[in-house]
């Protein structure tokens, strides 16, 4: 059996090829999740988003503040929508 002396750069070596590989797991496990957010809201979400009445809701719609989409009676809003209107429609900037 032959002996071995582990050096402080082979340590080190070693710790940076570990990070790495847990990098690369927390890219694989948890990054995808996070690009795979919502992007259609339907209208309960939005109402808890902009914490507002179906009324409320109603109106922008109506009154053409938010584009939405209508598919088999469910009305669909892309979050970027929701977002752009919020920042178009700042006050005391």
């Amino acid at each position: 059996m032959a002996t071995e002396i582990i050096t402080v750069e082979d340590l080190e070596k070693f710790e940076e090829r570990i990070l790495e590989s847990f990098k690369a797991l927390i890219d694989e496990k948890i990054r995808p999740q996070a690009k795979e957010e919502k992007k259609l809201l339907k209208s309960h979400s939005v109402q808890r988003m902009l914490n507002i009445s179906a009324g409320t809701l109603q109106n922008l719609r109506v009154n053409g503040t938010i584009p939405y989409s209508k598919v088999g009676g469910i009305i669909f809003y892309e979050k970027e929508d929701i977002l752009k209107v919020l920042e178009e429609n700042k006050r005391n900037i």
